[in-house]
C-alpha cells in the first residue's frame, strides 16, 4: 500500500496493493493496521454504496457538522469519478483550498478525507458505482452542504453539463452556511 499526503492536512490518496495474473486480481480494499501505519486512525461505522447512471452527474459538497463530523474513505467501485476534498476548518492554513483525484474501478485507487471537510464527486463514466467507509453514522440534524460552484472556493469541475440533484442546485454559498469546524 502507498498513501500520497495532499496539500490538505489528512486527506490522502491510497494506492492499494494489487495482485494479478490471467484470472484476475486481488486487493485488500480496507486494512485497518496497514492504515495506522500512515496515521489514519479511523473506526469505521458505516458502509455507503451509490449508483450514478449517467455521466456528468455531480454530487456535493456534502459533510456533517459537528458532533457528528464524518471521516470518510472512499473508492470507485465501477467507472471513473473526479472526487473533491475542500477544507472547511476555519482555523487551517488550507480553509477553503480543495484538492482532487480521479477514482476508478482501474486504479483502484481510494481517498481518505478526515472531518472537516466537505466532499464531492463527478461521474466521467455512464454507470459509475461509488463506495465509502464513514466514522459516523448519518444525521440528518448534521448534515449540510455547500453549492458546488461557490466562488469563494472555485472547484474545477472540468465539466459545465452537469447533473444536480435539487438540493445540490439550491445548496447555500459557503459565506451563508453554518459551518461549525
Amino acid at each position: 500500500m502507498k498513501v500520497e499526503k495532499t496539500k490538505l492536512e489528512g486527506v490522502c490518496i491510497i494506492e492499494p496493493d494489487v495482485f494479478g495474473d490471467d484470472r484476475g486480481w486481488f486487493t485488500e480494499s480496507y486494512n485497518k493496521s496497514q492504515l495506522e501505519e500512515f496515521g489514519i486512525n479511523v473506526d469505521f461505522v458505516q458502509d455507503n454504496h451509490s449508483f450514478s447512471s449517467q455521466k456528468g452527474t455531480l454530487r456535493g459538497l456534502h459533510f456533517q457538522n459537528n458532533p457528528n463530523a464524518q471521516s470518510k474513505l472512499i473508492r470507485c467501485t465501477k467507472g471513473k469519478v473526479l472526487d473533491i476534498a475542500v477544507d472547511l476548518r476555519k482555523e487551517s492554513s488550507t480553509y477553503k483550498q480543495w484538492v482532487s483525484v480521479e477514482l476508478s474501478e482501474g486504479n483502484k485507487k481510494q481517498f481518505f478525507i478526515p472531518k472537516g471537510f466537505a466532499h464531492g464527486f463527478l461521474t466521467l463514466t455512464d454507470n459509475v458505482e461509488f463506495q465509502y467507509k464513514v466514522d459516523q453514522y448519518y444525521n440528518k440534524e448534521s448534515d449540510r452542504s455547500i453549492r458546488y460552484d461557490d466562488p469563494e472556493i472555485g472547484v474545477d469541475w472540468q465539466s459545465d453539463n452537469l447533473i444536480l440533484s435539487d438540493k445540490d442546485k439550491n445548496a447555500p454559498l459557503l459565506k451563508d452556511s453554518d459551518i461549525n469546524f
